[in-house]
């Protein structure tokens, strides 16, 4: 074992001693407040009320503004399609064939029965020629003359209901070419080439148009309660007839180069939901926007009047809900509850709990709450420490900073 002298180890305990005293005497002159921590610097904003522009955002799905399911109105055989599926089609545009055959031959037969029909008029029509003069000259009876008229009447009757079924066989072989009822962008095919079609209960592909593109989206009833109650206290200030512009953001951040406007809003609220349906309508020219996409609908051209705001990175997390700290004129900090409203930019509206000539502090809160009752002083939180490289110079003699003003 080794054994130490403590006689001579004690003249070194002594000097150590006597160097940390040193230190902490030269680190308590710099402190400048009796030998205790320096204030900390805070960032401060003062509550003055200004008109702000609000914009109310909500969760949306896109549609077209016109979405057509596309049926076959006679049934058959699909032998073709004809259009590319996703491609742009116009109205009027064939887009698929079914078999003609069978209607063909029907129209066939229903010519044939026109010229029928056609025939036995012209042979009634001689007939009631012939009787008249012979009537007229007591050589024919009267009923002779009747049953003359009657067999022009009944021959022109079944001459329109031959020409009825004409143009009924040759409207269904007509149908048997499947056009688009709108121009907009197709959908994939339901059905293949070969599949037997029953008529109209068979979807073949819908048609969507997308330009313009509608947003639909819900509005809450206490959402739409709160809107008009702040309106009518004078507190919000609403777009002429309701007429919000609106602009939409994809799923992955990015805004629409578009914006548009609010066309409709239901006054029935969904029982299931508590919503009223609200749409809007935007120009969609490059087919950007499609249809089924969700997106997030923002609603402008709102302002308040007379609004106190404050930066969102002022707003904390307390025990009872938001609170902001004040800085007090005891140079510290005072947490205070605010009740909070929409937001603002980069700002949240504070709807209660500050008044003009309050001063916010808006950064440096880490230190506000990690040191509850320090001293604080309005600067800049984020420079560095007096003495500090780059910071500005101590008493030791540091050079100031080479940006630093003359």
């Amino acid at each position: 074992m080794i054994q130490i002298n403590s006689r001579a180890a004690r003249p070194v305990a002594l000097f150590a001693i006597s160097l940390a005293i040193a230190s902490c005497g030269q680190q308590g002159g710099h402190g400048g407040m009796g030998g205790g921590m320096p204030p900390t610097p805070v960032a401060v904003q003062e509550i003055q009320p200004h008109t702000v522009a609000v914009q109310f955002e909500y969760p949306a799905q896109t549609a077209g503004s016109r979405e057509a399911e596309v049926r076959a109105r006679v049934s058959g055989i699909l032998l073709k399609r004809n259009y590319e599926e996703g491609a742009t089609v116009r109205e009027g545009q064939s887009l698929f064939t079914l078999d003609s055959a069978p209607y063909e031959a029907a129209v066939a037969r229903a010519e044939a029965d026109v010229s029928s029909a056609e025939a036995k008029l012209n042979n009634a029509s001689r007939n009631f020629k012939r009787m008249k003069p012979l009537f007229d000259a007591k050589a024919a009876s009267q009923k002779d003359l009747d049953d003359a008229t009657s067999g022009q009447e009944v021959a022109a009757a079944d001459l329109k209901s031959a020409t009825a079924r004409l143009a009924d066989a040759r409207r269904d072989l007509a149908y048997t070419k499947v056009e688009s009822p709108i121009t907009g962008v197709t959908s994939r095919s339901l059905k293949s080439e070969g599949t037997l079609i029953a008529g109209p209960q068979d979807l073949l592909t819908t048609v969507s148009q997308v330009d313009p593109i509608w947003v639909n989206f819900g509005l809450s009833e206490g959402e739409q309660a709160a809107l008009k109650r702040d309106a009518a206290a004078g507190k919000l200030i609403l777009p002429k007839d309701g007429r919000f512009d609106v602009s939409i953001r994809f799923e992955d951040g990015r805004e629409y180069s578009r914006s548009g406007r609010l066309v409709f809003t239901d006054i029935r609220v969904n029982a299931q939901t508590g919503t009223s349906d609200a749409r809007a309508e935007i120009a969609n020219p490059g087919g950007d926007v499609h249809p089924g996409q969700f997106v997030r609908i923002s609603l402008k051209g709102a302002t308040r009047p007379n609004a106190i705001t404050v930066p969102q990175r002022a707003v904390q997390e307390g025990p009872q809900g938001k609170v902001v700290y004040l800085f007090t004129k005891e140079n510290k900090a005072e947490p205070r509850p605010v009740v909070l409203g929409d937001w603002t930019g980069a700002d949240w509206i504070v709807l209660n709990g500050l008044a003009p000539g309050d001063k916010v502090i808006t950064d440096g809160l880490m230190k506000v709450m990690m040191m509850p009752g320090a001293p604080l002083v309005v600067g800049d939180p984020n420079a560095p420490p007096p003495g500090a490289p780059g910071g500005a110079p101590g008493k030791d003699g540091a050079p100031p900073p080479k940006d630093a003003k003359k």
